[in-house]
């Protein structure tokens, strides 16, 4: 449970993954052990984005990861581009692209990005512009692999129709409460639930086809940006259901809710934000978890689903 291949990029990855977004909260001193925590748990994989502060939380990694002392050759670091809020715009264009990833090098104190994702589609996307600014980050080294964040099939198809390099990564929003990734189809034909609106267009077997790993953002959210279900009053049920299990494997509610998404035989990986150490300590027990297949099931439909 705790590592998996990926396809056309790197082997034996960690499954669990610090997001970096909130990282700016902390000193350079407290990020740095915050680092050495997770790399002590097994967590190597750090994510990060050019919009995140517009730039402070890769400028605080990179402070924080040289004050650590970690080896860089033993990290995953990726980053997104795309996302430019200071102009309101998604930029996918060659320039944006290539500039974008000299500023995150620059701020991050790196030579290379093992995974650049882009970050939520430009509507103005040019693929042919993509395809050139990929192979120079490629040809140059400064860029491993590729991805994508929040990119529908179609967009994909297009994508991979044009770029060489394998597109390895989608970044999507997954949490029990939010599960319309997987369980659309469930409600497929369905005129009684608004839970029969496809709103992601088989995404979850697009990228089980095409061996695109799944990196699943906000897995304790309710909502797109509503918070936290984890003790919250309008989900008694959900927290119940999370507390019987977290007693019976010993762990936190966290750890279970996490532990829901790593048992999708998809093989995704889960992006956890948190800056607290302990939190993170509690998280990474999700990793040892397989949750039998009527747990999951009981989980599921404590979070206010139906069988149809």
């Amino acid at each position: 449970m705790r590592t998996i291949q990926i396809k056309n990029g790197p082997q034996n990855a960690v499954r669990m993954i610090l997001g970096c977004m909130r990282m700016p909260d902390l000193s350079v001193q407290k990020a740095a052990t915050m680092l050495q925590t997770a790399v002590d748990l097994g967590i190597n994989f750090f994510d990060n984005a050019t919009c995140y502060t517009q730039g402070v939380a890769e400028t605080r990694f990179g402070e924080a990861l040289k004050a650590s002392g970690l080896s860089r050759e033993e990290l995953l670091i990726q980053t997104k581009c795309g996302l430019c809020f200071e102009r309101n715009e998604f930029d996918w264009t060659k320039e944006n692209i290539l500039e974008s990833v000299e500023d995150s090098l620059r701020r991050m104190q790196l030579d290379y990005l093992d995974i650049l994702l882009l970050h939520r589609p430009d509507l103005l996307y040019d693929p042919e512009e993509i395809a050139e600014a990929f192979d120079l980050l490629s040809e140059s080294g400064k860029v491993r692999h590729f991805g994508v964040s929040n990119v529908p099939p179609m967009t994909l198809e297009v994508l991979r129709k044009t770029v060489r390099q394998p597109l390895i990564i989608n970044q999507l929003q997954l949490s029990l409460e939010q599960s319309q990734l997987i369980d659309q189809s469930l409600y497929l034909n369905n005129l009684s639930t608004d839970r029969s609106i496809d709103r992601d267009n088989g995404l979850l077997d697009y990228c089980r086809l095409h061996d695109i790993t799944i990196q699943a953002w906000s897995p304790l959210q309710y909502g797109m940006i509503g918070g936290c279900f984890l003790d919250h009053p309008d989900y008694p049920e959900l927290n119940a259901a999370l507390a019987k299990l977290a007693d019976r494997y010993h762990v936190t509610k966290a750890a279970i809710a996490l532990a829901w998404i790593l048992r999708h035989p998809a093989n995704m990986q889960v992006i956890v934000g948190t800056m607290n150490p302990e939190h993170l300590k509690e998280s990474a027990e999700a990793m040892n978890i397989r949750l039998t297949h009527q747990e999951w099931y009981e989980l599921y439909l404590a979070s206010g689903k139906i069988l149809p």
